[in-house]
């Protein structure tokens, strides 16, 4: 076997289709079918049982699968290492931001680009599973999302809680609340809400989770996945809406009145999240570390 058969199993171990993992490596399915023979071959052991169109980890399989993702590691540390030594850190960092993303990235890479110049960047603003989905297929080093979400397979950082806030129009159909510094959720699900969008995963499940708790059934009109358009919807009377503190200060006007929400679970967190037992190259070990310690 050689690295690039590892890194096939690997897509098939994880994918646990044929279909998908011939998608995330770019190739075509008869010769991803054609190299798992061959390793199955070579070993003299069956490496997955098939079920339907599934597959599942054999025991060697599951074996394999614990030593692929150290070799190839390995391997790609080598090539970085090599690629890096005696140059400094340079290179190429991707990251994906949420649309709801935290305040502290761009301070963070500013300071990041002043001490690391020959690092360059590609930032992409996205849904959080579309983020999940890209850092899986290796299309993006490092990500910032939204708590709460599933983060089976990841290694990250809660970046700390920041308030929610219910956000409403001054003008339009709605009659905001009067004479009140704080609302209840009690109170939020009496309004036709727009909320950020279901792709966005955390705060979306975040805010039902509190209105269930509570025995609540809002009244959801929508969902939008554009924090700004959402946020001049608001501001025209459209529906109201639940923002954290960041998104609140950069789309805050005039047409929009904010309130705390008036509980110990109004807060949401964010996180950066990396693959675990994945490669990261020294310049996005150096970012994580600046974002999450605010150096």
């Amino acid at each position: 076997m050689d690295v690039k058969q590892l890194r096939y199993f690997i897509a098939l171990a994880e994918e646990r289709q044929v279909t998908s993992a011939a998608q995330r490596l770019h190739m075509s399915q008869p010769p991803l079918s054609q190299q798992l023979k061959l390793m199955e071959t070579e070993l003299g052991v069956p490496l997955f049982h098939r079920n339907g169109r599934h597959l599942e980890l054999t025991a060697p399989g599951k074996t394999l699968y614990e030593h692929a993702l150290t070799i190839t590691r390995l391997m790609d540390e080598a090539k970085a290492e090599v690629q890096q030594s005696g140059l400094g850190i340079r290179g190429k960092l991707s990251i994906g931001v949420n649309t709801l993303s935290d305040a502290r990235l761009p301070e963070a890479l500013s300071r990041f680009r002043a001490l690391y110049p020959k690092v360059t960047f590609k930032i992409q603003q996205n849904e959080t599973n579309t983020l999940i989905k890209l850092i899986r297929d290796k299309a993006l080093d490092l990500a910032i999302v939204r708590l709460p979400i599933d983060l089976d397979g990841f290694d990250y950082v809660v970046l700390g809680e920041e308030p929610l806030y219910f956000v409403i129009g001054e003008a339009g159909p709605l009659t905001p609340p009067e004479a009140a510094e704080a609302v209840s959720y009690e109170t939020i699900a009496g309004y036709p809400l727009l909320l950020p969008s279901t792709e966005g995963l955390g705060l979306y499940n975040l805010l039902l989770e509190q209105f269930h708790s509570r025995g609540l059934s809002p009244a959801i009109i929508g969902e939008c996945s554009d924090i700004g358009m959402l946020a001049e919807l608001v501001a025209s009377g459209f529906g109201a809406s639940v923002l954290p503190e960041t998104s609140l200060a950069r789309y805050r006007s005039e047409s929009i009145r904010s309130y705390r929400i008036d509980s110990p679970q109004a807060a949401s967190n964010s996180a950066v999240i990396w693959l675990k037992r994945d490669y990261l190259s020294k310049a996005a070990v150096r970012l994580i570390e600046m974002i999450s310690n605010g150096q």
